[in-house]
Parts: structure tokens; sequence; C-alpha cells
């Protein structure tokens, strides 16, 4: 199965709950007025867009019928389409650290599938030619790095691990050190996974950015947030929190096949103001890939009758 296929397939659950419903607005209208964009709006922010999300892209759907003298409503669907697609769309830019010397540090509250994606990204990157080591700086969470090395093994890379309820920092540091020595490309650093105290966290986050800084200074950082789709506005929730503290560059969002929940994946750009990088769709190792607008919204809007070609 082609990961399009996978993305139409995970997404059955938010299509069935949104754009069912979307298409019967479409249908329902011949004129595109604005009991049309009212009833429109309504279906969207119900589906955890969010009221902001929702306004922005009414707002520029409105303008371009306007501007381009659109009234079919074939037409208003394929804009409104374009107009999410343009909301999420994320730059090649942003995907430049996979290409670079950089560290990946993992952050994200228990239970979001965060040591998985570890795993994950670390297959992805690998198979993708990278020299891959991971960090097992969760010491906190019974059983962590265990977990975690089982993920390692899955994805063939090489792990560092520390004692449980041991020092992250050291984890880090010496994880930083056989990067170095084994001139590795990506070393990726899962974290604890706690929201228990904000001012616990700071502390915690500063001083991993302190090692990161004085030991590996000359490597990229990516922080990226992972956050779960089933729990729709409490991901955003989440994401404020984390932003609170440290400095986020992108956020992976898992579990989109288990959810009709999957409109909150069009309102996180929006909303936090950095992109979705990564989505996974599924439990298996290569059921995770880079976010891709276009597909996106493309097997979210799919015709349930119709097979993909890809």
């Amino acid at each position: 199965m082609g990961f399009f296929d996978k993305l139409k397939k995970g997404l059955a659950k938010t299509r069935f709950n949104v754009t069912n419903s979307v298409n019967q607005v479409f249908s329902s209208y011949d004129v595109v007025d604005d009991d049309f964009y009212e009833e429109l709006e309504e279906i969207m922010i119900m589906s955890d867009m969010g009221v902001r999300t929702t306004d922005e892209i009414i707002s520029n759907l409105k303008e371009r019928v306007i501007n381009e003298n659109i009234q079919n409503t074939v037409e208003v669907k394929k804009v409104l389409m374009d107009t999410i697609k343009d909301q999420m769309r994320v730059n090649e830019a942003d995907f430049a650290f996979e290409d670079q010397k950089s560290l990946i540090l993992m952050i994200g509250v228990n239970g979001v599938g965060k040591t998985t994606t570890v795993g994950k990204l670390a297959n992805l990157y690998r198979r993708q030619g990278k020299s891959v080591l991971i960090a097992a700086a969760d010491t906190f969470r019974a059983g962590a790095a265990e977990q975690l090395t089982e993920w390692a093994k899955r994805a063939k890379v090489p792990i560092i691990t520390g004692k449980d309820g041991g020092d992250p920092g050291a984890v880090v540091y010496d994880a930083i050190q056989a990067a170095k020595a084994r001139d590795t490309d990506i070393l990726i650093v899962d974290t604890a996974g706690r929201l228990h105290n904000k001012n616990n966290l700071m502390k915690e986050m500063s001083k991993l950015f302190k090692i990161i800084a004085r030991e590996y200074g000359f490597a990229h950082l990516e922080t990226l947030i992972v956050l779960d789709g089933t729990t729709g506005q409490n991901a955003l929730m989440q994401a404020r929190e984390f932003a609170e503290v440290t400095a986020i560059t992108g956020i992976v969002l898992t579990k989109l096949d288990g959810t009709a929940k999957g409109g909150i994946a069009i309102a996180i750009q929006s909303e936090l103001g950095f992109p979705v990088k990564y989505i996974g769709v599924g439990e298996k190792i290569d059921d995770m890939q880079r976010f891709d607008s276009d597909a996106f919204v493309d097997a979210l809007f799919a015709d349930d009758g119709n097979n993909s070609d890809d």
C-alpha cells in the first residue's frame, strides 16, 4: 500500500466526520451566499479546525470567489481545498536539517506516541541513507529505555541509554560524544514526557540545551513536539505549554488513523505558527512520512468510491 492510500485509509474517520458534512453543504446550495458560508463555517469549527483557522480559510475563500467571479459550487469546493492546502503548506527549507548534521530533540507528554515516533523517524532517516543515533534521555518513565531499545533494533540504528531514574543530561552528553566520534548525521534525543511543573520542566530543558550548546553547538538543533491527533484541541493546549519553555521548530502528529478529529492538523499551523513536519497514520515502522499538505487534503476529500493510483 502506497503512503497516499495509507493516509486516505487513516483519515477515513475524519473524512466521514468532516468531508461528508462539507459535501452536503455543497450539494444543498445552488448559489454561494451568506447562508452557504455560515453553514460551511459551522461544520469546519465543529471538526476541530477551531474558530481562528476557520475564519482565515473562509475569509480567503470568499476573497478568491469574488476576485475570480466563481459561481459554480464545484469550483468553490476546489478553491476551498486549495485554500486549506496553502494554509498547511510546509516549505522545503523546513526539512533542510535532514541534510545537515543535526540533533533532534523530541518533546511531548506521555502517551502521545513519542517513543515510537523516535523509532519511526530513525528508520525514515536511515532509509534516506543517513547515519542515525538515538539517545534514551527519558530516564524517568519505567521501561522507557527498554521500549526505545526495541524500536532502535527495528530501525537498525544504535542507541545510547542510561540508568532508570538517572540524569538525562548525562545520557545526552554521552550520546553527543558518541555522535561526534562516529561522525553521525542525525542524533535523535527522546526526552521525558512530563508537564508536571513548568519550573521543573524549564530547568530540565535548560540543562539539556546548555549541554547541547557546549558540546554540539556546531550541529543544527531541531525541536519537534509530538502531538496525539486523537486529542483534538487538547493537542493545541499541550503545544502552547511546551512553547512557553522551549523554542519549537515543528510538530509530529501521530495517531491520525484512529481519530475523527483529523481537522486539528489544519488548525495547528495556523494557531501555533510552527509547521506540522511529519505525520503518522499507523503502527508499523514505515507508517510515518514527511507532511505533504497536497496529499493530506486530497486524502481528506477523497471519494471513498474511487481508489488512488498511487
